[in-house]
């Protein structure tokens, strides 16, 4: 962990990425706030805090006595939530940056498809 944002924030995230990239799928056991919080060295109620804002977000649910696990739409709410917010917001720092430094539109369409092949 690291970085400006509070902890239990990037906790959130974290998780939030474990269940982007399938660590954790639908109806997995999510760790408990102790688990977390022994794994990032952080106060419990810090990482239930990150916990809390999942489950606000219905990504992870509650089974009273069995623990907390993803949700069977977590992926796909959180897929759609990264395009629609992460990736405008990228798009729009890109397009201030190529219009401070005067970059034409075809110029960076053909820096874009460079990139694009050079991770294909």
């Amino acid at each position: 962990m690291g970085g400006e944002k509070p902890i239990y924030i990037q906790i959130a995230e974290w998780l939030e990425n474990e269940i982007i990239d399938g660590t954790l799928k639908a109806d997995d056991k999510v760790y408990s706030q102790y688990q977390l919080a022994e794994l990032f060295n952080i106060n419990p109620a810090t990482a239930g805090k990150g916990l809390t804002i999942l489950l606000d977000a219905e990504l992870i649910y509650k089974k009273r006595g069995l623990g907390t696990f993803v949700s069977s739409n977590a992926r796909e709410k959180l897929l759609s939530k990264r395009k629609d917010f992460t990736l405008r917001r990228l798009v729009r720092e890109l397009l201030d940056e190529a219009n401070l430094l005067g970059i034409e539109k075809e110029q960076l369409y053909r820096l874009i498809e460079s990139e694009r092949k050079g991770r294909a």
